[in-house]
């Protein structure tokens, strides 16, 4: 993997204003931080960097957290770029799924042998 970008200090508004086009919202895709992108598609030449960097880095499951970190930008700026290759069938995105409610907790006779357990040590 290489090291994430840095933010130079000269990096402001008006870059990240460059990177999205002027957009600040990601259109109607929703990408929740913990959503899972992975490339279909290799970069093309005279592909945006940003972009082309996206496709690099998911080519296994990445999380939309973790693509904002390599990157060194803002989370709302990726969810951007990320809407873009969505569009573009350049990329997949796998939101997690959660368990039914009834699954989340334990039965309450769980819960109770588990505090006699530890009671007992």
């Amino acid at each position: 993997m290489t090291p994430p970008l840095r933010p130079d200090p000269s990096d402001g508004p008006d870059r990240l204003y460059t990177v999205t086009g002027g957009r600040s919202a990601a259109g109607t895709h929703a990408f929740d931080v913990v959503t899972l992108i992975v490339t279909e598609q290799e970069p093309v030449p005279g592909m945006q960097s940003e972009h082309a960097r996206i496709l690099r880095l998911c080519k296994r499951p990445t999380a939309v957290v973790e693509v904002a970190a390599e990157l060194g930008l803002p989370i709302s700026v990726v969810k951007i770029l990320l809407g873009d290759l969505l569009e573009a069938g350049r990329i997949t995105a796998r939101h997690p799924r959660f368990a039914p409610a009834q699954a989340r907790l334990p039965d309450l006779d769980t819960l109770k042998q588990v505090l006699h357990g530890l009671q007992r040590l």
